[in-house]
Protein backbone atom coordinates (compact mmCIF):
# COMPACT_ATOMS: atom_id res chain seq x y z
CA UNK A 1 0.00 0.00 0.00
CA UNK A 2 1.20 3.38 -0.72
CA UNK A 3 2.49 5.72 1.60
CA UNK A 4 0.68 9.33 1.90
CA UNK A 5 2.42 12.20 0.42
CA UNK A 6 4.44 13.79 2.20
CA UNK A 7 3.99 17.43 3.26
CA UNK A 8 7.66 18.56 1.70
CA UNK A 9 10.35 17.61 0.11
CA UNK A 10 12.01 14.45 1.99
CA UNK A 11 16.28 14.96 2.07
CA UNK A 12 17.94 12.87 -0.55
CA UNK A 13 14.59 12.10 -3.13
CA UNK A 14 13.43 13.53 -5.74
CA UNK A 15 9.77 13.39 -5.69
CA UNK A 16 7.03 14.66 -3.12
CA UNK A 17 4.68 11.93 -2.73
CA UNK A 18 4.17 8.28 -3.13
CA UNK A 19 1.04 7.58 -5.29
CA UNK A 20 -0.09 4.35 -6.16
CA UNK A 21 0.50 2.48 -9.69
CA UNK A 22 -2.16 2.13 -12.21
CA UNK A 23 -2.31 -1.48 -11.71
CA UNK A 24 -3.07 -1.21 -8.14
CA UNK A 25 -6.67 -1.91 -6.82
CA UNK A 26 -5.90 0.10 -3.66
CA UNK A 27 -6.20 3.46 -3.14
CA UNK A 28 -4.94 5.42 -0.14
CA UNK A 29 -6.05 8.87 1.57
CA UNK A 30 -3.82 11.31 3.60
CA UNK A 31 -5.07 11.85 7.33
CA UNK A 32 -2.79 14.61 9.39
CA UNK A 33 -2.28 12.42 12.16
CA UNK A 34 0.69 13.71 12.96
CA UNK A 35 2.60 10.43 12.23
CA UNK A 36 3.51 11.11 8.62
CA UNK A 37 5.40 14.49 10.21
CA UNK A 38 7.69 12.68 12.30
CA UNK A 39 8.69 9.99 9.85
CA UNK A 40 9.44 12.96 7.78
CA UNK A 41 11.62 14.78 10.13
CA UNK A 42 13.12 11.42 10.89
CA UNK A 43 14.90 11.72 7.75
CA UNK A 44 15.19 9.84 3.87
CA UNK A 45 12.49 6.81 3.91
CA UNK A 46 13.95 3.88 4.51
CA UNK A 47 15.47 1.73 1.31
CA UNK A 48 14.71 -1.77 1.02
CA UNK A 49 17.07 -3.98 -1.45
CA UNK A 50 15.28 -7.46 -2.82
CA UNK A 51 17.04 -10.05 -5.38
CA UNK A 52 15.21 -10.56 -8.61
CA UNK A 53 14.96 -13.91 -9.52
CA UNK A 54 14.56 -13.53 -13.39
CA UNK A 55 14.98 -16.63 -15.99
CA UNK A 56 16.42 -14.35 -18.43
CA UNK A 57 18.74 -11.34 -18.14
CA UNK A 58 18.56 -10.01 -21.68
CA UNK A 59 15.85 -8.18 -23.20
CA UNK A 60 14.75 -7.62 -26.76
CA UNK A 61 14.09 -4.44 -28.13
CA UNK A 62 12.13 -3.76 -31.20
CA UNK A 63 11.66 -0.09 -30.66
CA UNK A 64 12.37 2.08 -34.08
CA UNK A 65 13.98 4.84 -32.17
CA UNK A 66 16.43 3.20 -29.91
CA UNK A 67 19.49 2.01 -31.25
CA UNK A 68 19.89 -1.19 -29.62
CA UNK A 69 18.23 -4.74 -30.02
CA UNK A 70 19.04 -6.34 -27.06
CA UNK A 71 19.23 -4.80 -23.33
CA UNK A 72 20.32 -5.69 -20.09
CA UNK A 73 18.86 -3.77 -16.81
CA UNK A 74 21.03 -5.11 -13.60
CA UNK A 75 18.28 -3.35 -10.97
CA UNK A 76 14.80 -2.17 -10.62
CA UNK A 77 14.23 0.75 -9.30
CA UNK A 78 16.63 3.58 -8.86
CA UNK A 79 18.38 5.34 -5.74
CA UNK A 80 19.10 8.09 -7.71
CA UNK A 81 16.01 9.25 -7.33
CA UNK A 82 15.60 12.01 -10.60
CA UNK A 83 12.61 13.06 -10.21
CA UNK A 84 11.83 13.01 -14.17
CA UNK A 85 12.70 9.70 -14.76
CA UNK A 86 10.39 7.80 -17.58
CA UNK A 87 11.45 4.26 -15.97
CA UNK A 88 9.19 5.09 -12.99
CA UNK A 89 6.15 3.51 -14.21
CA UNK A 90 7.81 0.19 -14.16
CA UNK A 91 7.34 -0.73 -10.73
CA UNK A 92 3.71 -0.40 -10.95
CA UNK A 93 4.17 -3.75 -12.83
CA UNK A 94 5.55 -4.87 -9.34
CA UNK A 95 2.14 -3.53 -7.91
CA UNK A 96 4.76 -0.22 -6.37
CA UNK A 97 4.33 3.03 -6.46
CA UNK A 98 6.20 5.05 -9.17
CA UNK A 99 7.07 8.05 -6.69
CA UNK A 100 9.16 7.39 -3.36
CA UNK A 101 8.25 2.88 -4.11
CA UNK A 102 10.82 3.48 -6.83
CA UNK A 103 13.76 5.16 -4.95
CA UNK A 104 13.35 2.76 -2.09
CA UNK A 105 12.07 -0.29 -3.02
CA UNK A 106 15.14 -1.77 -5.56
CA UNK A 107 15.30 -5.17 -6.90
CA UNK A 108 18.86 -6.65 -8.12
CA UNK A 109 19.71 -9.00 -10.20
CA UNK A 110 21.41 -11.90 -7.91
CA UNK A 111 22.17 -14.46 -10.43
CA UNK A 112 22.46 -12.37 -13.51
CA UNK A 113 26.16 -13.48 -14.21
CA UNK A 114 24.80 -17.10 -14.68
CA UNK A 115 21.65 -16.58 -16.26
CA UNK A 116 23.76 -14.54 -18.56
CA UNK A 117 26.19 -17.69 -19.60
CA UNK A 118 23.42 -19.53 -20.36
CA UNK A 119 21.52 -17.23 -22.85
CA UNK A 120 24.83 -16.64 -24.36
CA UNK A 121 25.97 -20.61 -24.65
CA UNK A 122 22.45 -20.83 -26.48
CA UNK A 123 22.82 -22.45 -29.90
CA UNK A 124 20.16 -19.98 -31.35
CA UNK A 125 21.61 -17.02 -29.82
CA UNK A 126 22.64 -13.96 -32.01
CA UNK A 127 25.01 -11.83 -31.22
CA UNK A 128 24.31 -8.14 -31.34
CA UNK A 129 25.77 -5.01 -28.76
CA UNK A 130 24.04 -5.52 -25.30
CA UNK A 131 22.94 -2.21 -23.95
CA UNK A 132 23.65 -1.97 -19.99
CA UNK A 133 21.25 0.74 -18.23
CA UNK A 134 18.59 1.74 -20.63
CA UNK A 135 16.42 1.30 -18.24
CA UNK A 136 17.94 2.14 -14.48
CA UNK A 137 21.47 3.54 -13.97
CA UNK A 138 23.36 0.21 -13.94
CA UNK A 139 26.21 2.17 -11.57
CA UNK A 140 23.61 3.43 -8.84
CA UNK A 141 25.12 3.34 -5.49
CA UNK A 142 24.32 -0.60 -4.25
CA UNK A 143 25.96 -1.51 -7.51
CA UNK A 144 29.35 -0.65 -5.12
CA UNK A 145 28.57 -3.44 -2.86
CA UNK A 146 26.65 -6.01 -4.95
CA UNK A 147 28.74 -5.67 -8.24
CA UNK A 148 26.16 -6.92 -10.61
CA UNK A 149 27.36 -4.45 -13.25
CA UNK A 150 30.50 -5.74 -12.90
CA UNK A 151 29.73 -9.14 -12.89
CA UNK A 152 28.00 -9.05 -16.12
CA UNK A 153 30.94 -7.23 -17.85
CA UNK A 154 33.10 -9.90 -16.45
CA UNK A 155 31.10 -12.74 -18.35
CA UNK A 156 31.09 -10.64 -21.48
CA UNK A 157 34.78 -9.84 -21.40
CA UNK A 158 35.32 -13.31 -21.36
CA UNK A 159 32.52 -14.14 -24.24
CA UNK A 160 34.42 -10.85 -26.54
CA UNK A 161 31.03 -10.05 -26.16
CA UNK A 162 30.08 -6.03 -27.23
CA UNK A 163 28.56 -3.64 -25.07
CA UNK A 164 27.27 -0.35 -24.78
CA UNK A 165 26.48 1.46 -21.11
CA UNK A 166 24.81 4.78 -20.52
CA UNK A 167 24.90 6.19 -16.48
CA UNK A 168 24.83 9.26 -14.46
CA UNK A 169 27.65 7.27 -12.23
CA UNK A 170 30.75 8.02 -11.72
CA UNK A 171 31.41 4.71 -10.08
CA UNK A 172 32.22 3.22 -13.81
CA UNK A 173 35.69 4.07 -13.46
CA UNK A 174 36.01 1.93 -10.99
CA UNK A 175 35.80 -1.04 -13.95
CA UNK A 176 37.92 0.99 -16.48
CA UNK A 177 40.45 -2.69 -16.61
CA UNK A 178 36.90 -4.66 -18.32
CA UNK A 179 36.12 -1.70 -20.23
CA UNK A 180 39.33 -0.37 -21.16
CA UNK A 181 40.25 -4.29 -22.39
CA UNK A 182 36.86 -4.58 -24.43
CA UNK A 183 37.27 -1.20 -25.96
CA UNK A 184 40.72 -1.75 -27.21
CA UNK A 185 38.76 -4.38 -29.65
CA UNK A 186 36.02 -2.42 -30.75
CA UNK A 187 33.94 -4.30 -27.76
CA UNK A 188 32.82 -1.09 -25.56
CA UNK A 189 31.29 2.18 -25.45
CA UNK A 190 29.79 4.33 -22.95
CA UNK A 191 27.80 7.34 -22.68
CA UNK A 192 27.77 9.85 -19.79
CA UNK A 193 24.30 11.30 -19.47
CA UNK A 194 24.29 15.32 -17.83
CA UNK A 195 21.01 16.88 -17.39
CA UNK A 196 22.47 20.34 -15.90
CA UNK A 197 26.03 22.31 -14.94
CA UNK A 198 24.41 23.54 -12.47
CA UNK A 199 25.20 21.54 -9.00
CA UNK A 200 22.34 23.58 -6.80
CA UNK A 201 19.68 21.79 -9.66
CA UNK A 202 21.20 18.97 -9.74
CA UNK A 203 20.75 18.65 -5.90
CA UNK A 204 17.08 19.18 -6.32
CA UNK A 205 16.71 17.41 -9.39
CA UNK A 206 18.29 14.38 -9.00
CA UNK A 207 19.36 13.97 -5.40
CA UNK A 208 21.19 11.20 -5.01
CA UNK A 209 23.48 11.08 -8.45
CA UNK A 210 26.41 12.17 -9.16
CA UNK A 211 27.71 15.92 -9.44
CA UNK A 212 28.06 17.35 -12.88
CA UNK A 213 31.80 18.23 -12.47
CA UNK A 214 32.13 14.11 -11.32
CA UNK A 215 30.26 13.22 -14.83
CA UNK A 216 32.52 15.44 -16.82
CA UNK A 217 35.71 14.03 -14.91
CA UNK A 218 34.10 10.74 -15.84
CA UNK A 219 34.04 11.35 -19.41
CA UNK A 220 37.81 12.46 -18.63
CA UNK A 221 38.77 9.32 -17.11
CA UNK A 222 37.04 6.80 -19.63
CA UNK A 223 38.38 8.85 -22.89
CA UNK A 224 41.97 9.11 -21.19
CA UNK A 225 41.91 4.98 -21.42
CA UNK A 226 40.82 4.89 -24.95
CA UNK A 227 37.11 4.26 -24.39
CA UNK A 228 34.72 5.77 -26.63
CA UNK A 229 32.33 8.30 -25.03
CA UNK A 230 29.49 10.22 -25.94
CA UNK A 231 27.52 12.92 -24.00
CA UNK A 232 23.90 12.01 -23.78
CA UNK A 233 22.24 15.94 -22.60
CA UNK A 234 18.95 14.38 -21.46
CA UNK A 235 16.43 15.11 -20.09
CA UNK A 236 16.28 18.67 -21.90
CA UNK A 237 13.47 20.46 -19.79
CA UNK A 238 12.02 23.59 -21.33
CA UNK A 239 12.67 26.54 -18.91
CA UNK A 240 14.28 24.67 -16.63
CA UNK A 241 17.57 23.23 -17.99
CA UNK A 242 17.31 24.13 -22.28
CA UNK A 243 19.64 27.01 -21.69
CA UNK A 244 22.30 25.00 -20.88
CA UNK A 245 22.40 22.92 -24.01
CA UNK A 246 25.50 24.43 -25.65
CA UNK A 247 27.47 24.80 -22.13
CA UNK A 248 26.71 21.03 -21.73
CA UNK A 249 28.14 19.87 -25.10
CA UNK A 250 31.01 22.16 -25.11
CA UNK A 251 32.33 20.90 -21.32
CA UNK A 252 31.48 17.25 -22.27
CA UNK A 253 33.81 17.75 -25.48
CA UNK A 254 36.31 19.52 -23.74
CA UNK A 255 36.62 16.46 -21.38
CA UNK A 256 37.15 14.20 -24.17
CA UNK A 257 33.48 13.10 -25.56
CA UNK A 258 33.79 12.13 -29.42
CA UNK A 259 30.03 12.56 -30.00
CA UNK A 260 26.79 13.65 -28.45
CA UNK A 261 23.34 13.24 -28.22
CA UNK A 262 20.04 14.84 -26.40
CA UNK A 263 16.74 13.09 -25.55
CA UNK A 264 13.28 15.65 -24.95
CA UNK A 265 11.67 15.23 -21.10
CA UNK A 266 9.48 12.76 -21.47
CA UNK A 267 6.44 12.51 -19.03
CA UNK A 268 4.69 9.00 -19.51
CA UNK A 269 2.17 7.93 -16.94
CA UNK A 270 2.26 8.66 -13.71
CA UNK A 271 5.71 10.52 -14.15
CA UNK A 272 3.12 13.61 -15.28
CA UNK A 273 1.98 14.05 -11.89
CA UNK A 274 5.00 13.42 -10.15
CA UNK A 275 6.59 16.20 -12.36
CA UNK A 276 4.39 18.79 -11.60
CA UNK A 277 4.41 18.39 -7.97
CA UNK A 278 8.08 18.99 -8.64
CA UNK A 279 7.64 22.12 -10.64
CA UNK A 280 4.72 23.29 -8.12
CA UNK A 281 7.24 22.84 -5.08
CA UNK A 282 10.35 23.88 -6.66
CA UNK A 283 9.42 26.48 -9.77
CA UNK A 284 5.76 27.87 -8.46
CA UNK A 285 5.99 30.86 -10.63
CA UNK A 286 7.29 29.08 -13.44
CA UNK A 287 5.39 25.64 -13.36
CA UNK A 288 2.57 26.92 -15.76
CA UNK A 289 5.13 28.18 -18.53
CA UNK A 290 6.96 25.17 -18.45
CA UNK A 291 3.92 23.27 -18.68
CA UNK A 292 2.88 25.13 -21.67
CA UNK A 293 6.01 24.82 -23.41
CA UNK A 294 5.89 21.43 -22.77
CA UNK A 295 2.36 21.06 -24.62
CA UNK A 296 3.98 22.99 -27.44
CA UNK A 297 6.41 20.48 -27.98
CA UNK A 298 4.17 17.29 -27.80
CA UNK A 299 1.02 18.39 -29.56
CA UNK A 300 -0.72 19.77 -26.64
CA UNK A 301 -0.24 16.84 -24.15
CA UNK A 302 1.66 16.19 -21.57
CA UNK A 303 3.15 13.54 -23.41
CA UNK A 304 3.39 12.29 -26.76
CA UNK A 305 4.59 8.63 -27.26
CA UNK A 306 5.03 8.19 -30.95
CA UNK A 307 8.09 6.56 -32.39
CA UNK A 308 10.41 9.54 -34.15
CA UNK A 309 8.75 12.00 -31.91
CA UNK A 310 8.76 11.17 -28.04
CA UNK A 311 12.54 11.66 -27.93
CA UNK A 312 12.77 15.03 -29.78
CA UNK A 313 8.64 16.38 -29.77
CA UNK A 314 7.81 18.80 -32.12
CA UNK A 315 6.62 21.73 -33.51
CA UNK A 316 8.58 25.33 -33.80
CA UNK A 317 10.63 24.79 -30.25
CA UNK A 318 11.60 21.23 -31.38
CA UNK A 319 12.65 22.82 -34.33
CA UNK A 320 14.93 25.42 -32.39
CA UNK A 321 16.25 22.69 -30.06
CA UNK A 322 17.09 20.78 -33.10
CA UNK A 323 19.23 23.51 -34.49
CA UNK A 324 20.96 24.91 -31.32
CA UNK A 325 21.90 21.32 -30.97
CA UNK A 326 23.84 20.92 -33.94
CA UNK A 327 25.39 24.15 -34.04
CA UNK A 328 26.73 23.29 -30.68
CA UNK A 329 28.14 19.91 -31.88
CA UNK A 330 29.67 21.89 -34.76
CA UNK A 331 31.43 24.53 -32.37
CA UNK A 332 32.85 21.74 -30.55
CA UNK A 333 34.32 19.68 -33.15
CA UNK A 334 31.17 16.62 -32.39
CA UNK A 335 29.54 17.33 -35.73
CA UNK A 336 28.42 14.83 -38.13
CA UNK A 337 30.27 12.14 -35.34
CA UNK A 338 28.72 9.09 -33.83
CA UNK A 339 29.68 6.13 -32.23
CA UNK A 340 31.90 3.76 -33.86
CA UNK A 341 30.03 0.25 -34.56
CA UNK A 342 31.05 -2.41 -32.22
CA UNK A 343 31.95 -5.86 -33.72
CA UNK A 344 30.22 -8.81 -33.23
CA UNK A 345 32.83 -10.80 -35.03
CA UNK A 346 34.91 -11.69 -31.46
CA UNK A 347 32.13 -12.88 -29.97
CA UNK A 348 32.84 -16.75 -28.00
CA UNK A 349 30.23 -18.63 -26.76
CA UNK A 350 30.06 -20.02 -23.43
CA UNK A 351 30.22 -23.73 -23.43
CA UNK A 352 27.91 -25.72 -21.22
CA UNK A 353 30.37 -26.21 -18.06
CA UNK A 354 31.48 -22.10 -18.86
CA UNK A 355 33.76 -23.18 -21.13
CA UNK A 356 34.34 -20.61 -24.26
CA UNK A 357 33.38 -22.36 -27.60
CA UNK A 358 33.42 -21.10 -30.99
CA UNK A 359 30.46 -22.23 -33.58
CA UNK A 360 32.37 -23.88 -36.49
Amino acid sequence: MALPPPRRPLKGHGVLSNPPGRFNRERTEAVDDGWYLEQEDAGRVPTSIEPDRARSVITTNDSPDVGFDYSINPYRGCAHACTYCYARPSHAYLGLSPGLDFETRLFYKADAARVLTAELGRRGYVCRPIAIGANTDPYQPVERRLRVTRSILEVLQSCRHPVSIITKSSLIVRDLDILRDLARQHLAQVTVSVTTLDAELKRRLEPQAAAPQARLATIRALAGEGIPVAVLVAPVIPAITDHELERIVEAAAAAGATSAGYVLLRLPYEVKSLFREWLAEHYPQRAEHVMSLIHALRGGADNDPRFGHRMRGTGPFAELLARRFQLACGRAGLEGKRSVPLTTTLFRRPGPQGELALDL
